[in-house]
């Protein structure tokens, strides 16, 4: 059975965001190009090559990617595990047993900052597993209750 709780709707504002400002970088190089052809006499088909990989990245970044990343990202916690369900086109499901929670945190960007949002750190020994953008109330409470799971089954070993 799949995990049940989604993350916020707001994610899909804050990934179009960071879209954008990766397209921006994109149309800055592109008139770069433009203005290099102009000067040392290039062919134009690198400008339109650009222009084109400029469009195929915006459509990616701002429309495609962030509706189909969040219709997938899903994460349940229960007493003994975490369930995290990710992926664009390979969809990855991992279980984390409370046993090997070393410690949760919640983070924020600037971004995350302004649609008060928060992402959860899960670290274990092998490595870090994070569930972005929830609602600060609710990754506080997350945090919070990982933390203590994680506590209680360590006590119990």
């Amino acid at each position: 059975m799949e995990p049940q709780n989604r993350i916020s709707n707001k994610a899909l504002t804050v990934w179009k965001i960071s879209g954008l400002i990766g397209c921006s970088i994109t149309w800055i190089l592109s008139i770069a190009i433009l203005v290099l052809t102009i000067i040392f006499d290039w062919t134009y088909w690198v400008f339109g090559a650009m222009i084109i990989i400029s469009i195929i990245q915006f459509y990616l970044t701002i429309f495609l990617i962030p509706s189909v990343k969040w219709k997938r990202w899903r994460y349940e916690v229960r007493n003994t595990e975490i369930d995290i369900q990710s992926g664009i086109f390979v969809i990855k499901r991992t279980l984390i047993p409370m046993i090997r929670v070393q410690h949760v945190e919640t983070k924020q960007g600037p971004l995350l900052r302004k649609y008060e949002l928060a992402s959860v750190e899960i670290s274990t020994a092998a490595t870090m597993h994070v569930i972005p953008a929830l609602d600060l109330t609710e990754a506080d409470e997350l945090r919070h209750y990982i933390s203590k799971m994680a506590s209680v089954e360590e006590e119990d070993v």
